[in-house]
């Protein structure tokens, strides 16, 4: 009987286990996908549409009326709790990167035209030089909740950092719902938390492989645990010039015009996604070398870099303890 009762009570936590479910919610938001997991029977897909709409509200440069649109029409307004957070950070990555990371440069890089999959062409040196004049973040200033801006030409947009926002944002209400386990992803920016309940595991995540055909494949999985991972490539938008020389969406903020580099992917890990979403961003125009000195003086960032080589060679660089597996 005591054996029967023993096998009774193993088959019911065992079916306990295999019953439990995540839940599973995934969508489209700021142009791109989103796919959420987290460990409670409560569906939060309101919230989350609420939140995504906040959020695009204060920030979205493709919203006629958002806050950012109205700032870069030059209208008087006062800023909200999401801005100010973007808006802050931002200002301290610019500082620590030397500018290598700039809400200001979203003009020049339109003038570029790198949504277009063709050769790079010549664009008229006036046309540059009359943007680059009102690039550089530090022609804004906060005071209180409104942005002042040195000239009223200066023009900012958050694209490189908003996603990871996002992705904070998702993360931190599941935290007050005291929702422990979980993880957010929004177009490749990730944040995760606690466990994967459903399995009982960590939680993997992929290391995408640089493809210039497009492909998508997997070059390592690894662990993350109670932090947050972005990644910025330099494979997907570029344009070739008559060398065969290619040239990423990447430009100089101190001259306006597309700066070459061997760097293919950058995988930052922090601990919060806003903050590795803007470094990732910023590694790219600096290089292997800068963002290696850069990472002396970090230890905070974990970063893992694929690169070419002088022959053509896919390199892999792991700092600060990026994980192996």
């Amino acid at each position: 009987m005591r054996n029967l009762l023993i096998i009774l009570v193993a088959i019911f936590l065992f079916s306990c286990i295999e019953e439990h479910k995540n839940t599973k919610l995934t969508g489209t938001v700021f142009g791109t996908s989103y796919s959420i997991i987290y460990d409670s029977d409560v569906n939060y897909e309101i919230q989350f549409d609420s939140l995504f709409y906040i959020i695009n509200k204060s920030m979205s440069t493709y919203q006629v009326n958002s806050d950012i649109s109205k700032l870069n029409r030059n209208e008087s307004f006062e800023i909200d709790e999401h801005f100010i957070k973007v808006y802050d950070v931002s200002k301290e990555i610019f500082g620590q990167t030397e500018g290598a990371f700039d809400p200001s440069i979203g003009n020049v890089v339109n003038a570029w035209k790198f949504g277009a999959e063709d050769t790079i062409e010549v664009v008229d040196s006036l046309k540059i030089d009359s943007l680059m004049q009102y690039v550089g973040y530090d022609k804004t200033y906060r005071h209180n909740n409104t942005i002042r801006k040195s000239n009223p030409n200066v023009y900012i947009e958050f694209n490189a950092i908003a996603k990871g926002y996002g992705v904070d944002v998702i993360g931190e209400f599941l935290e007050s719902q005291k929702v422990n386990n979980y993880l957010v992803e929004i177009g490749g920016e990730i944040r995760v938390k606690g466990i994967n309940s459903e399995r009982q595991t960590n939680w993997k995540v992929g290391v995408e492989e640089p493809n210039f055909e497009g492909q998508q494949s997997i070059l390592k999985a690894i662990t993350l645990q109670d932090e947050a991972m972005a990644t910025s490539g330099t494979y997907r938008k570029f344009k070739v010039d008559e060398n065969g020389n290619r040239y990423a969406h990447i430009i100089d903020t101190e001259t306006g015009y597309p700066s070459k580099t061997n760097l293919l992917s950058i995988s930052v890990i922090a601990e919060d996604c806003m903050t590795a979403d803007a470094y990732a961003t910023a590694f790219k125009a600096m290089g292997v070398e800068k963002v290696k000195r850069f990472l002396d003086l970090h230890q905070e960032l974990k970063v893992f870099l694929i690169f070419e080589n002088d022959n053509k060679e896919l390199e892999t660089l792991a700092l600060n303890g990026f994980p192996e597996h």
